[in-house]
């Protein structure tokens, strides 16, 4: 059964640039991120995988996008299992515009696939498993993401509310949409991890010289 988290008006769709903290939209918004979690996870199916179900709902296009930009679709069609905070359209939508078309051009693939796996966690964790990690860590839990960073978790008035680096923060607005490589909470923010560098290529080594040939004597 999905658990739905009904974010708070004060507590609507925010999302975060790389440098700054942040964006909070306003009390309106927060019907309107409701109906888009449940478009969401009403469209999806539960013998599909992340990706499968990521692509037919309607509120997700853009990350389908970006997953499809960073080359990461086979990673999330695999085995896993794992746990997706998958930002919404309207959540991306926030972001604002000089940064999503940094993300987007292919010369920043890598950082695209950073922030894009900044959202997945290993394994499959429920709402209940980070209620029960929030409870046990004093009112505070946090975990490992494939991109490496850690995401900390918090209960505020009922809602998980998830926050990465630099300000950025969203809320589970629809909770534990069953994949059949895992499991889906869809939230009305982007996550933004500290972006590094892409890892310079090492040198070559340099070839072994081959042996010079002996010289004979002419006969």
């Amino acid at each position: 059964m999905r658990a739905k988290f009904i974010a708070l008006p004060l507590f609507a769709l925010t999302a975060a640039t790389l440098s700054a903290p942040a964006y909070a939209a306003d009390a309106d918004a927060a019907e309107a991120t409701v109906a888009e979690a449940d478009a969401a996870a009403g469209a999806m199916v539960e013998s599909w995988n992340i990706v499968q179900n990521a692509t037919k709902s309607p509120e997700h296009t853009t990350l389908v996008k970006a997953l499809t930009a960073a080359g990461l679709t086979e990673t999330l069609s695999g085995t896993g299992p794992f746990t997706v905070f998958a930002p919404t359209d309207q959540a991306f939508a926030a972001v604002p515009q000089p940064m999503t078309a940094y993300l987007m051009d292919p010369v920043n693939k890598a950082a695209l696939a950073q922030v894009l796996t900044y959202h997945v966690v290993p394994g499959a964790v429920t709402s209940a498993d980070l209620l029960a990690k929030i409870k046990a860590g004093g009112g505070k839990a946090t975990l490992t993401t494939v991109e490496g960073q850690q995401l900390t978790f918090t209960e505020v008035s009922g809602n998980i509310k998830v926050d990465g680096t630099q300000g950025s923060t969203g809320y589970v607005t629809q909770a534990d949409v069953a994949q059949s490589n895992g499991v889906i909470h869809i939230l009305n923010g982007v996550l933004m991890p500290e972006i590094k560098p892409a890892a310079a290529a090492e040198p070559a080594a340099p070839a072994e010289a081959a042996p010079a040939a002996e010289a004979t004597p002419a006969t």
